[in-house]
Order: C-alpha cells, then structure tokens, then sequence
C-alpha cells in the first residue's frame, strides 16, 4: 500500500509519524506530493468543476500528483452539512478513475464521530487483523506521537509570527522554522520532539530583533483550508511579516484536532465562546466556518488587534455570509476580506495588504498619538 495525501499545511508530518510509529507502512510508502507550485493549481483548475472553490481545486491536483508518485490508495476529509466538503472525496474519485488512475479512496468523516471514524480510518491504513485491544493501544500511542509533533510546530509557529515581525535580518525566522519542520518531522520519539521544540524555540528567539519595534497585530480568519495552507493564501502570513506585522492565526492543525476530535468527541461544545460573542449578529452555523468568522472578530476587537484579514475560498458561500456581516458588525476594528481562487495574483494582493496595514498604523497612530515603529 502505497497512501497519498493532499498537502495541507503540516498534516504530513503528523501521518508520516503515525505510519512509522505504526509499522505497518512504513515512512517511505507515504506519498508527499511535492510542494504545491502553479503545477498543481492548473491540474487541479483543469480537472474540476467550474464552480469549485480553491481547496477542492488543490487538493484535486494534488492528489494527481500523489498518483503520479505511484500512490494507490488516497486519503480525502469528506463531510455532511452546507459546506461543499461532503462532494469532494466523491467527485475527485471519479475524476482520477475517468483519468485511469485506478486509486482506493480511503475518508475521513469530519462532521461526526469524528476520533472514531480517525481510528477507523487508520485501521483501514494498516489492515490490522490483531485483536481489537492491542490494536487500539498501538494506533492510540501512534496518534499521540503524530499529535505531538503538530503541537511543537503550531507552537513553534506562534514564536515565529512574533520573532518575524521584529526581525533586524528579513528571512532568518523562515529559514529557522523550516529547519525545525524538517528536524521535527525525522524525530522518532516524544524526547526528541521535545527536545527539537526548545532548541529552535531558543534559536528563533535569538534572532537579533529591534527593541524599539511595536508592530500592528492581524488576526487571521476563515475558512480553514486557506487559512492554514501558505500556498492557497500566497503565504500571506509571511508577507504581513515582511511589512512588519505581528499576525495571529485563529487555526491551527492541532487546535483543530483538541477541538474537533476530543472535546466534540466529549460532547464539549469547542466554540462556545466565539458562538455567544457572534450571537448578536449570526446566532446559527452557516456551514464551514462561516460562523466562526464573526465570533472571531467580535473577540480580536475586545483583544485590542488593530485588525482582522478574512480568508475565503472565492464562491464559498459560509465564507460569503460571514464576510456580509462583518462587515456591519458595531466593533471598531478594520477588516480586510480576501477571496482566494485561481485568479488572485500575488501583486495585487501584496499591493491590498500593503494599505491595510498603511490603514491600521495611520489608526493606531491616531488612537495614540505617537508614531509607531516597527521592525523594518
């Protein structure tokens, strides 16, 4: 077996750790498609419906490339609901046999049940025919080991945003945290991890950084595929932090699986807070993560964040009812809505953010009556 998946921000590190902590398949018989590039857009632009929004398109394309790898059996989220996630492991299959790819889909419901139906796909993975104890004694281990590896990095990451927003040297800070991603993801044990963890947290920390720097904070927004994969938002947190500005992203891989996966699993409603906070202006889930969008920027503005960046797929229509009421919500905090498709180019993107973060620092400036430094 030979098991691809679509790239999606760090998820490969974590499956890669459960494969090999596993034993069943080993590291090498995951297959990473290479690094999402305009490649990937066109195949996946190519073989999609006109309609479909930016992540059905990617991940479609791929999923060829995973194919083109040799991968015969592929791994796709698929879901219930108004989101169009629940036709994307469906349509892509069809797609992929039509192009004689002759690939067993394997999915993940992420709507309910979610950590059983994770056990259960990952039973399917290794075809375990032990007994149903030790089985689930060794996959339960395997996953922590994968989950692991996603907190160090998602924490890592925070240090990141931080460190490159105040960074003296631009760049260093990404070249840091790629060497941490790759360290973390050849870790065999927790140790290690930890041990990774601490020694890049340390390094990134001592990044000579201006002392005088006081940059604008952004928080991140939307619909979860394009807020976390760099590619599908043309690495904006990057390019914010290029101009100086401290970003915070409300999703990350593993605050997705504590939330969705466990406290869901307890019968915990995950959201609650940022539910209640958007109750006065959406008080129903919209599908996706529509409504999660509105609660966020209720809470940023009470944070004190000079602004908010809104992600969504281009026609996804949670995103779309969440940018509407956004934009009429009473909280003083700037909003800068992007929609992601294939026609988005990194320039006029770059040219967008460059005067809201023009907008934020003239208002910060304003409020305060001084002016503001930041690390460039």
């Amino acid at each position: 077996m030979r098991v691809g998946i679509p790239h999606f921000g760090n998820v490969h590190v974590a499956i890669g750790a459960v494969a090999d902590r596993l034993g069943a398949i080993r590291g090498k018989d995951i297959i990473i498609p290479p690094p999402m590039t305009k490649k990937t857009l066109d195949l996946g632009v190519k073989y999609s419906p006109t309609e479909a929004c930016l992540p059905y398109k990617l991940t479609l394309g791929s999923l060829i490339e995973a194919c083109e790898l040799g991968a015969d059996t592929l791994i796709q989220a698929r879901g219930t609901g108004i989101c169009r996630l629940g036709y994307y492991a469906r349509g892509q299959e069809l797609m992929l046999h039509d192009l004689g790819y002759d690939a067993r889909f394997l999915t993940l419901d992420i709507s309910h049940h979610k950590f059983a139906n994770l056990l259960r796909l990952m039973k399917d993975i290794t075809n375990d025919t032990r007994g149903n104890k030790m089985w689930l004694g060794e996959v339960i281990s395997a996953f922590f080991f994968g989950i692991a590896k996603l907190i160090v990095l998602d924490r890592m990451e925070k240090v990141l945003y931080r460190v490159r927003a105040r960074e003296l040297d631009r760049g260093m800070a990404n070249l840091v945290y790629k060497e941490a991603v790759e360290a973390t993801n050849d870790a065999l044990s927790v140790r290690e991890v930890r041990k990774i963890a601490r020694e890049y947290t340390g390094r990134l920390n001592k990044i000579p950084q201006n002392p005088r720097a006081d940059p604008v904070k952004v928080s991140i927004v939307g619909e979860i595929y394009v807020v976390i994969e760099p590619f599908a938002n043309m690495d904006i947190e990057m390019e914010l932090g290029k101009l100086g500005v401290e970003v915070e992203r409300t999703m990350t891989l593993s605050r997705w699986v504590k939330y969705s996966l466990f406290l869901n699993y307890l019968g915990i409603n995950e959201w609650r807070k940022v539910h209640k906070l958007a109750g006065p202006y959406l008080d129903h889930d919209v599908g996706g993560d529509g409504w999660e969008s509105v609660g966020e920027k209720v809470l940023r503005a009470q944070e004190g964040y000079d602004g908010v960046v809104h992600l969504a797929p281009f026609t996804c229509m949670p995103e779309i009812v969440a940018q509407n009421i956004m934009a009429s919500t009473r909280e003083d905090i700037p909003v800068l809505s992007v929609a992601c498709d294939e026609q988005m180019g990194k320039q006029g993107m770059l040219t967008r953010i460059e005067a809201f973060v023009d907008l934020l620092e003239f208002r910060r400036r304003k409020r305060d009556g001084r002016k503001v430094c930041n690390a460039g």
